[in-house]
């Protein structure tokens, strides 16, 4: 098992405050960093790979639609320019030495029309992740789609939706981004909802039931490392949190401090989380 933490814990975009952190966070015990990555033009992915190779941590990404890109628009236009989106985010986290990119990239945070999705609506994401195949095979990159609680998306809520969605694309090289957060709201049973992920999964985000420290909540940790120990899940546990005041903690509904300090969520997780895959 992988363990790695993802800076929205601290900052709500990835710049020089986030790399001042990387010693820190190597000396904590992790092995990776998820940045995330919304504006590929802008991202200074030569000098994140120089950093992460001077601390000997291994990167991932996370990516969203911030600019009202989607894949499942009405529009043609616009789902091609959500579609050019995944495959320059895909360019610059190969440029960054990532191999993993994953999020909510079918439609913008937030976005709920006040309906269910449609078929048109499912046909448009199927076809926009088929077209990011050649890009991810060309890179060597996994996409990991992740499914949010409806309070956050529309869309894709349940690890059966994300396994017939995955089952529809057919490419090897997509998968799902699971996020315990958004599962203790929409699943019955944490260890089921991974025993159906199966061979789909390429990621966990290990998230207490309100984004505070692992362990110190009413997750259903031991149902979900039960569960990774039977599908026989080897990846990354990446710990992720908004401890910061900006647009995308207000669309993911962040009003207050979690704990005591944003450290503490990674610090104090991590020691928690390799307890858990130990005695696993």
């Amino acid at each position: 098992m992988k363990y790695g933490v993802n800076t929205f814990i601290w900052e709500e975009e990835f710049g020089p405050g986030s790399l001042a952190l990387l010693p820190r966070i190597k000396a904590a015990g992790f092995d990776g960093v998820q940045v995330p990555l919304f504006r590929p033009a802008e991202f200074p992915a030569a000098a994140v790979r120089n950093a992460f190779a001077e601390n000997d941590l291994e990167c991932s990404v996370c990516a969203l639609f911030i600019d009202g890109q989607s894949l499942i628009s009405e529009d043609p236009a616009a789902r091609q320019v959500a579609r050019q989106h995944i495959q320059d985010t895909v360019k610059a986290a190969a440029d960054t030495g990532a191999n993993f990119v994953g999020g909510p990239l079918y439609c913008q945070v937030g976005y709920l029309p006040g309906r269910r999705r449609t078929a048109d609506e499912w046909k448009w994401a199927v076809e926009g992740y088929q077209s990011a195949g050649p890009v991810l095979a060309e890179h060597g990159i996994t996409l990991g789609i992740e499914p949010l609680n409806r309070f956050e998306t529309f869309f894709l809520n349940t690890a059966a939706d994300c396994v017939a969605l995955c089952d529809e694309i057919a490419d090897p090289n997509i998968g799902v981004l699971f996020d315990t957060f958004h599962a203790n709201i929409e699943e019955k049973d944490l260890g089921d909802a991974f025993r159906k992920l199966g061979r789909h999964l390429k990621h966990i985000h290990a998230c207490e039931n309100d984004r505070g420290i692992p362990g110190s909540g009413h997750q259903q940790w031991d149902r979900m490392f039960e569960a990774l120990r039977e599908i026989g899940y080897d990846g990354w546990l990446t710990i992720e949190s908004f401890g910061f005041v900006g647009k995308l903690s207000a669309a993911v509904c962040i009003w207050r401090d979690i704990e005591s300090s944003p450290e503490a969520i990674a610090f104090e997780g991590i020691k928690f989380l390799k307890s858990k895959t130990g005695a696993a």
